[in-house]
């Protein structure tokens, strides 16, 4: 692409962080923005640098009214020596593109994905955050446009790239959370979009969230949307379970997130030498299995939190521990692994991380 780079002028430059601890999650970006416009006919013309600030865009759009949007979530680290790394950025472009497809949106093409935040990451990369457990979170995002009324797929689109440094996305950092088991609301259903990283499954979502919020608990854990029987995953993150000697996360059957964290986790785990199963797994199953003691560990994954462990599972109005609602030791090493690779303290045997510049 021949990005256009319109830089912010030294008097208009925002302010810094003074303490990279107390960033929070989503709530600091950066100077600059990335826009490019896709016209039926013309194809994805005029790639931009510019000023992070509102943008106007018709009432009439149909991201407005028929909520044609989907959305991505990656992080830029910097070693101690000062490289700025990428975790995995095609695997979040090629998922980004299946959602666009499933939501019969004009696609990005890959590469251009990844070389649009390669260079808005190079030109903000003074905000990357370098303490301890903290990255720089990046937000590719595609919206319908268009001015006219009617259940139909957009004829313009418009994706965009906002940066933000971040702290630990949970509050509690690298601590055992609670979750809630939702056992009347559904997240998403086989054949639906649950599958797709769009913000309405994030929608439907909220009321249970909240819910789950005034009584004390970090997330949801969702169950399936036939038999409110099986786990498919939290709110913001896929799901695992260490039952006896396995590692146990759900399966991806249309209705669950596909996850770049899980995939690298299952892939990591069987390094080790772990057995990894992805299966159907009730809710009465974890339960027994947490009476019982064969399930000894739990923790989330995803982008955001990296990965989360578990502590207690509340359902049906029981509140059951995992682990004594302590770190267990699978969940850490695979924590300390993964991070460990993704800040570049250990040797990437994968080949996920890519490094596109440095402070």
């Amino acid at each position: 692409m021949n990005i256009t780079i319109e830089r912010v002028a030294e008097e208009e430059l925002k302010p810094l962080y003074s303490d990279p601890n107390q960033l929070g999650f989503g709530k600091v970006f950066t100077d600059h923005m990335f826009t490019i416009t896709y016209h039926k006919g013309k194809g994805w013309v005029e790639p931009k640098i510019s000023k992070y600030e509102p943008f106007q865009i018709d009432p009439a759009a149909v991201v407005l009214h028929y909520s044609q949007e989907i959305f991505e979530g990656l992080k830029a680290y910097v070693t101690d020596d000062g490289r700025i790394l990428l975790f995995r950025p095609e695997a979040n472009a090629k998922r980004m593109y299946d959602s666009a497809i499933r939501m019969c949106m004009e696609p990005l093409p890959v590469e251009m994905f990844v070389e649009a935040i390669e260079t808005l990451v190079n030109l903000d990369k003074k905000w990357i955050p370098r303490a301890p457990g903290t990255s720089l979170y990046i937000r590719p995002t595609l919206i319908g446009l268009g001015s006219a009324l009617g259940v139909h797929p957009a004829d313009e689109y418009m994706f965009y790239v906002i940066l933000s440094p971040v702290a630990a996305y949970f509050k509690e950092g690298f601590k055992p959370i609670s979750l809630y088991v939702e056992d009347t609301y559904i997240r998403a259903a086989i054949g639906g979009v649950g599958n797709a990283k769009t913000g309405g499954n994030y929608a439907a979502s909220l009321l249970a969230a909240a819910k789950a919020q005034e009584k004390g608990f970090s997330q949801v854990l969702w169950l399936d949307a036939k038999e409110r029987k099986y786990v498919e995953e939290v709110g913001a993150m896929n799901i695992f379970f260490v039952i006896g000697k396995k590692l146990v996360t759900p399966n991806l059957g249309g209705s669950i997130l596909p996850g770049i964290t899980r995939a690298s986790v299952i892939e990591l785990a069987r390094s080790l030498g772990y057995e990894v199963e992805e299966r159907l797994i009730s809710i009465d199953e974890i339960i027994d299995g947490v009476n019982q003691g064969t399930v000894t560990e739990a923790f989330g994954t995803g982008t955001a939190a990296v990965i989360s462990p578990v502590g207690s599972l509340y359902y049906k109005e029981h509140d059951y521990k995992i682990n004594n609602y302590q770190v267990g030791p699978i969940t850490q090493e695979l924590y300390t692994k993964l991070t460990d690779i993704q800040y570049g303290r250990e040797k990437d045997q994968f080949g996920w991380v890519k490094e596109i510049g440095r402070l």
